[in-house]
């Protein structure tokens, strides 16, 4: 046997043992990354609230001479460290994605391109979070890297619902037909929930949450800012109704009854967060809820919109 003919019958050999169809392994894959996208959410907005945001105060390293936390640096260390550990653990559920679905490469690359992109983000993402502690928390890279992980939701969202065969090409689900206006009012919904999450981080810029007491503000009027953050989402709220108004004088059954249910449940709890964080004087552990509720909502107007997409019209 040729040296060089060895490495083709490896992969042979590997790719003879991986599943041929969409099998459990991958759909809890999908649902893996999904909650640990949704985990990263918290353990980063946990480093900003703890102001362990220079907890391991270079990168990649977490000291000069250090990869890791050391005793001397305390809870903090141990905060930062964590969640930079955890965007390994994401790429190594990212990597398993790829290597279960090589045998579908080619017939659901729907599902390769989506794990291809998470895998593909998650070292971006790490090296954001490098800048980040970099320029000592500036508040744009410190968003970026918010904005990145909201990205990396969405993404998981469309590959835990390609995985289960609830939408898309490959859809083994039936689905209601739905009213016309059903398609684009839901994808609006999820672009203006897009625009309340952007715009929170700017929000979240001018508040007093830094991730460091030494670490600079953007100098925007935070009150301000709060309420052209709460228009986008009363926009989100009112899709959401306009879905339950039309399963309910429909009837309609299915994932699009649940899935704009579920948007609104969301929405209601992220926006009595909100109400509640504004008028309490920001505390530190219900701006840590309405981060959660970021991703939440993220992922219930991804899922809203991508249902009524691949859904049926009437006629």
């Amino acid at each position: 046997m040729s040296t060089a003919s060895r490495p083709s019958r490896l992969v042979s050999r590997v790719s003879s043992r991986l599943p041929v169809t969409v099998d459990k392994t991958v759909r809890r894959l999908a649902v893996l990354s999904l909650i640990g996208q949704t985990v990263l959410v918290v353990t980063g907005g946990a480093v900003r609230l703890t102001a362990s945001g220079l907890g391991c105060p270079t990168w990649p390293r977490c000291t000069d001479s250090s990869l890791v936390n050391t005793p001397e640096m305390g809870i903090h260390g141990i905060i930062e460290f964590g969640n930079r550990t955890l965007t390994f653990a994401l790429a190594g559920v990212a990597v398993a994605m790829l290597v279960f679905l090589w045998n579908l490469r080619k017939e659901r690359r729907d599902l390769f391109g989506l794990a291809l992109g998470l895998l593909a983000s998650i070292p971006a993402q790490a090296v954001i979070g490098g800048i980040t502690v970099l320029t000592q928390l500036n508040p744009w890279v410190v968003g970026l890297h918010f904005l990145v992980s909201m990205a990396l939701v969405v993404l998981a969202t469309l590959l835990v619902n390609r995985a289960y065969g609830r939408t898309g090409r490959a859809r083994t689900r039936e689905l209601a037909a739905l009213p016309g206006a059903a398609r684009p009012v839901l994808a609006a919904t999820a672009l203006m929930a897009a625009v309340a999450v952007c715009l929170g981080v700017v929000v979240t810029g001018a508040g007093p949450h830094a991730g460091d007491a030494d670490a600079p503000r953007n100098n925007l009027d935070w009150d301000l800012f709060s309420h052209i953050h709460a228009v986008p989402a009363y926009l989100v709220t009112a899709g959401a109704l306009f879905g339950v108004f039309l399963v309910v004088r429909g009837r309609i059954q299915g994932p699009f009854r649940t899935a704009v249910f579920l948007l609104l449940g969301v929405t209601v709890l992220q926006a009595v967060i909100g109400f509640t964080q504004y008028y309490n004087g920001i505390p530190a552990l219900l701006v840590g809820a309405h981060m959660l509720g970021a991703a939440l909502l993220m992922s219930a107007a991804t899922n809203a919109a991508d249902v009524a997409q691949s859904s049926p019209v009437k006629n």
